[in-house]
């Protein structure tokens, strides 16, 4: 995969991808070398970004953080983005216009190294009947590398510390069922190479890879959402589709991920 196809693909999912986006700032993953040659975040917009680029200015940031960030609100700002190396999209959880309320729930399910995919895939189903139980509307989507994440879309309200405690609530009594498989270590090596299930990028400023985002890996795969009645395919595994087939998914299935753009939703209290 070429620059190029990075590029042309940037322009051609545009359409599908800006609603992820737009009215979000934006962390990006580059790698101006090359996917193979390691990538580096890059969250200031640079002093040589052209004028007409979307930006939002954090009035909270710290001495020494970013304080000025691309916001992709029109294709051309995407392009740009892509243009400039950023391989990988990651859209904060919060708008712009509310940086400390998050407009999701994110639920990160991380396999460890020892973590079979089947075993990831029963995790992901058993945060499906989760949800069900609870009447969560919830939609999985594939990362590209390892794992799936779930996006579960919220009114505006809850903080950031009120969206984790409730993730962390459900994300453990899912964990208790299946022990074996789920380390609560914060040490990727204190783990024993068991998934972690990750609440805690339900903060300011933490990000989950954007739908429909190209990742850094062989075979160029994107972050493709799933229905949840696909996590019981044969043919699913966590790098399923890529920049050269996710277009032809959507003309034929459309984007199953629509859903998390209607955020009014209330998380129900946990007894």
């Amino acid at each position: 995969m070429t620059k190029r196809d990075l590029v042309r693909y940037a322009a051609q999912i545009a359409p599908v991808a800006l609603p992820y986006l737009r009215g979000r700032a934006l962390n990006m993953h580059r790698y101006p070398e090359g996917a193979d040659r390691g990538g580096f975040w890059h969250k200031e917009l640079p002093g040589h970004a052209p004028d007409w680029l979307p930006r939002w200015d954090n009035p909270d940031a710290d001495d020494g953080e970013s304080t000025t960030y691309l916001v992709v609100d029109e294709p051309a700002a995407l392009i740009w983005a892509a243009n400039f190396g950023a391989l990988e999209w990651h859209a904060w959880t919060s708008l712009t216009r509310a940086p400390d309320r998050p407009t999701y729930a994110l639920f990160d399910l991380d396999p460890g190294p020892t973590t079979a995919w089947d075993d990831v895939v029963l995790l992901a189903r058993l945060h499906r009947d989760a949800f069900a139980h609870l009447g969560v509307r919830a939609q999985p989507k594939l990362t590209g590398r390892r794992g799936i994440q779930v996006w579960v879309p919220i009114a505006p309200g809850p903080s950031f510390d009120e969206t984790r405690a409730w993730v962390e609530r459900v994300s453990r009594t899912v964990g208790a069922v299946v022990p074996d498989l789920v380390s609560w270590r914060w040490e990727v090596r204190e783990r024993g190479g068991l998934a972690r299930l990750d609440y805690t990028q339900n903060a300011v400023n933490k990000t989950l890879v954007a739908p429909y985002s190209p990742r850094a890996a062989a075979g160029a795969p994107v972050s493709a959402p799933i229905t949840w009645d696909e996590l019981d395919e044969p043919w699913l595994r966590p790098d399923a589709f890529t920049v050269r087939t996710v277009l032809d998914r959507l003309a034929e299935r459309g984007d199953p991920f629509r859903t998390v753009l209607d955020a009014g939703q209330v998380l129900p209290p946990l007894g």
